[in-house]
């Protein structure tokens, strides 16, 4: 199932102004922006655009829903959203967006791994990456996205050496990204996360 976020605003989520310095940049990171969400039809800083995707491509009944939502300030977040459900060997939903451009994978080999500024329900969120190893629809790379119990905006860096390969024996190779996701998955549960940044990331020198 593919939906149109370009066609999809939804009602704002109430912003608690306190927790915005938890998304402002460390001055020890250099970061490279993937998104900030604020085109507000689908195409990404990065160049390419969004999609969204559930396990009802392959037969399951997860249910996805996925906006742009417009937050107190009038930023704009995305928010990914609906129930996931285990029927049917099911049990995801996604927004994935492309990181090849003209035919060229990306080479984020001198960055670190991924920077995401989130806020979500419980529940069980990942970053998915897609690479040259990754041929089939069942192969990816997954890291969890570390959220603490808050319901408040969180940044989290998530290094490439903590992804693990699905169906692939093959260490991640960053030097050849072809997609990354932000993905509810894996256990039955009303999934709801806004990301309002995303990049790569690296300490400062």
């Amino acid at each position: 199932m593919v939906t149109n976020i370009a066609r999809k605003v939804g009602l704002a989520f109430i912003l608690a102004m306190a927790a915005w310095p938890s998304l402002q940049a460390d001055s020890g990171v250099d970061r490279l922006l993937i998104d900030d969400f604020q085109s507000g039809d689908g195409q990404a800083v990065f160049g390419t655009s969004w999609s969204g995707f559930s396990d009802r491509v392959m037969g399951g009944r997860s249910e996805i829903n996925l906006a742009y939502q417009r937050l107190e300030d009038n930023r704009l977040s995305l928010r990914l959203s609906g129930p996931v459900r285990l029927e049917n060997n099911g049990g995801f939903i996604q927004a994935r967006l492309p990181l090849e451009r003209d035919g060229e994978r990306f080479d984020a080999s001198d960055w670190t791994g991924i920077q995401i500024s989130v806020r979500a329900a419980p529940g069980a969120y990942y970053i998915h990456l897609r690479s040259r190893a990754t041929w089939l629809p069942w192969q990816y790379y997954a890291a969890p996205i570390p959220l603490d119990d808050s319901d408040s905006w969180q940044t989290h860096n998530i290094p490439f050496d903590t992804f693990t390969g699905e169906s692939t024996r093959r260490a991640l190779d960053a030097s050849s990204l072809k997609s990354i996701a932000v993905v509810a998955y894996g256990e039955a549960f009303n999934a709801d996360i806004e990301v309002i940044e995303l990049s790569f990331y690296r300490l400062a020198d």
